[in-house]
């Protein structure tokens, strides 16, 4: 039985809860590329995937800062887990703004059961990354068909609804619902990451399937106002690279602790003890804490946006997100490589794999560049100039 979480603070405890358990054969799971069956199945009883359908159809509807800190705990715990249903809450939160009645009281109703969305939107070799050939062509029935193929489509193949990203006869985008197993439908796991292994980020084919209207969300109206649809998406982002450097952090200090020698010209009798290393744990710990307190803010500034929608509230949530990012997009990195630093040469040693830190933050920080996320906020500071509406700032 699906459990239904009924506010914030309860979401963030099961969340904790639920990170204790996710660690504990993490470095096994990656090791092996034992999918995560069992801990998804966990994660749909939990309650967690509901927490932010809308109050009036049952469910917590918790803040934007509740839920990057449940996806820190989870990616703290494992970030595949974490990523996994990234585009879960992503394709909730589409019908928040362009679903009809009917649409959310299905589609809520099935997330309430602990129903999981995945996603087919990435394409590749399109011309660049909102260039879509998928397409959703009326049927002369009062339905549509769907042709095409999507890639890096991260919790798809453990999906029970999969929203596909197409470009209707209109030449603008939609959200198409799939159920898992329609027919003409094929998901392949032939992700092959270095790493983020367990997300099964792979292929999905779309022969002929055909979707009912009523299945179907008009994705274009999104960006025709001031919308979040970026900024939220991005924060989800942002709080696994968040989650991904604390667990670095987490596994280097329990190495140093338990494992390692003090350089013999430190003169401390425990590599705890040992100023240099006592002095670069402080500083990795200020450049986590900064992390996190970004990651806040930038919820914070989502949550603003939301209770007061306006060309102005968007850009300044998008700026606040995109600033976390960047941040956290470096911070994951460092920290992760900075394991190895601290911990010396038998921190390597493969059967440990400590390495799935930096594996894991170096993949997950190629989603999007920073580069382009420092640039908006430039023209933010310098300019006034409000960042594109294009969903992925």
């Amino acid at each position: 039985m699906t459990h239904v979480i009924g506010s914030d603070a309860e979401a963030v405890e099961v969340a904790a809860e639920l990170s204790e358990y996710l660690a504990k054969d993490a470095a096994e799971r990656d090791a092996g590329r034992r999918l995560p069956l069992a801990e998804l199945d966990r994660l749909s009883d939990s309650g967690l995937l509901a927490i932010t359908v809308p109050r009036e159809h049952g469910g917590a509807d918790v803040t934007a800062v509740t839920l990057a800190e449940v996806i820190r705990l989870l990616a703290q715990g494992d970030p595949n887990v974490a990523q996994i249903p990234q585009s879960h809450f992503v394709y909730v939160n589409v019908l928040r703004w362009q679903g009809t009645d009917e649409q959310r009281r299905f589609l809520y109703g099935e997330v309430l059961a602990g129903r999981r969305f995945g996603n087919a939107q990435s394409e590749a070799g399109t011309k660049h990354v909102q260039d879509y050939r998928t397409r959703l062509r009326a049927d002369g029935e009062g339905g549509y068909v769907l042709t095409g193929e999507k890639h890096y489509s991260t919790g798809a193949l453990f999906a029970h609804w999969i929203p596909v990203l197409a470009v209707g006869d209109d030449e603008r985008l939609h959200v198409a619902y799939v159920p898992a197993g329609a027919p003409g439908l094929t998901v392949v796991d032939d992700w092959a990451g270095m790493g983020q292994r367990t997300t099964a980020s792979g292929t999905v084919r779309l022969d002929g399937v055909r979707v009912p209207a009523e299945r179907v969300v008009p994705h274009h109206l999104t960006f025709t106002g001031p919308q979040l649809h970026g900024a939220y998406a991005q924060l989800i982002h942002a709080a696994i690279d968040v989650g991904i450097a604390g667990a670095a952090l987490r596994d280097a200090a329990e190495f140093v602790r338990t494992k390692s020698r003090p350089w013999f010209e430190s003169g401390a009798a425990t590599a705890a003890e040992d100023p240099l290393l006592v002095q670069r744990f402080g500083e990795l710990t200020v450049r986590l804490r900064a992390a996190e307190a970004l990651l806040a803010e930038a919820g914070r500034a989502v949550d603003t946006a939301r209770a007061g929608l306006t060309d102005d509230s968007a850009a300044a949530a998008s700026i606040a997100v995109a600033v976390a990012k960047a941040h956290s997009d470096g911070t994951a990195i460092e920290l992760a490589d900075a394991v190895f630093e601290v911990s010396g040469t038998r921190s390597s040693l493969e059967g440990l794999n400590l390495n799935r830190h930096w594996r894991n933050a170096r993949t997950h920080t190629l989603h999007d560049p920073v580069r382009w996320k420092i640039q908006h906020i430039g023209r933010y500071t310098l300019n006034g100039t409000r960042p594109p509406r294009h969903g992925v700032v």
